[in-house]
């Protein structure tokens, strides 16, 4: 069974940076495809981004559901360490929430969390000054 930590969160001040981490466990993560969703306090759950498994050509699918996530938010995947990234710059105060990955074994992307099968617990993103 497939297990997911995510890991890399945390305070930082406006303009900073953080990488966020999605280890897996019990299974390769390169069978599945991964996205990076979010949630901020009384807010929906809202998707990032994505990347495909690789049989299914390892694309990237960029979701952004708001326009200022482009350019800013970055997804990759080392295979060797079985950890999917999510690279965040020029974080500002709206981007804090809570940063899940979930794994969907389909091997496709979708914004629709029902394609997701595997989720982990979430680690906190604060950006504050």
């Amino acid at each position: 069974q497939l297990q997911l930590v995510e890991s890399g969160g945390g305070l930082v001040q406006p303009g900073g940076s953080l990488r966020l981490s999605c280890a897996g466990s019990g299974s390769a993560l390169h069978y599945y495809a991964i996205a990076w969703f979010r949630q901020a306090p009384g807010k929906e759950r809202e998707e990032i981004s994505c990347i495909s498994s690789s049989e299914r050509g390892s694309y990237y699918d960029p979701f952004y559901s708001t326009s200022s996530l482009r350019g800013r938010f970055t997804i990759s995947r080392d295979s060797d360490q079985n950890t999917v990234y999510l690279q965040m710059n020029s974080l500002q105060p709206e981007d804090t929430g809570l940063y899940y990955c979930a794994a969907g074994a389909t091997g496709d992307c979708s914004a629709s969390t029902t394609n997701y099968h595997y989720w982990g617990q979430g680690t906190q993103v604060t950006v504050s000054s």
